[in-house]
């Protein structure tokens, strides 16, 4: 019994020190790096920033929820999200073909089928990884559909 829980101390004590290690090398890799390399438009509150369109760090870029605020069906807003999509991934140095991974934020999920129709083929022959869900209480801004994204540059 004694061995075994010397065989688990040793083994605790080598992987803590083996994340103290890989710790210390991530802090001298990421000091190489900047914190930030660029930011889309800022949104405000009250004068206060809220949120940033889009956030680049390292060799990936991080865009904001896009929702469509205007009068039309899910069709029309799904297809008004990702041309504003394409327009912030271009703006940051990316494209369509390199989204990595896409949020879906439905405010029905009746209109999962025709959001699909719109969205099919968007990201090219190797689409996104992707999540689709449908918000209790709605999208913000009377938005049938937001979307968000993150991809490499």
């Amino acid at each position: 019994m004694q061995n075994q829980r010397r065989s688990v101390l040793k083994k605790m004590f080598a992987a803590a020190a083996g994340m103290t290690g890989i710790s210390a090398v991530a802090k001298a890799a990421g000091a190489t790096l900047p914190a930030t390399t660029e930011n889309g438009n800022v949104v405000y509150d009250q004068e206060v920033p809220l949120f940033s369109s889009f956030k680049v760090h390292g060799n990936t870029v991080y865009i904001a929820g896009i929702g469509a605020h205007f009068e039309g069906d899910i069709k029309a807003h799904t297809d008004h999200v990702l041309k504003e999509m394409e327009a912030q991934l271009k703006k940051a140095g990316s494209s369509m073909d390199k989204v990595l991974k896409v949020s879906v934020f439905l405010h029905d999920l009746n209109d999962y089928k025709a959001m699909n129709e719109v969205y099919r083929g968007r990201f090219g022959a190797n689409p996104p990884v992707r999540t689709t869900v449908a918000v209790y209480g709605g999208v913000p801004g009377d938005s049938l559909v937001e979307m968000d994204c993150i991809a490499s540059l």
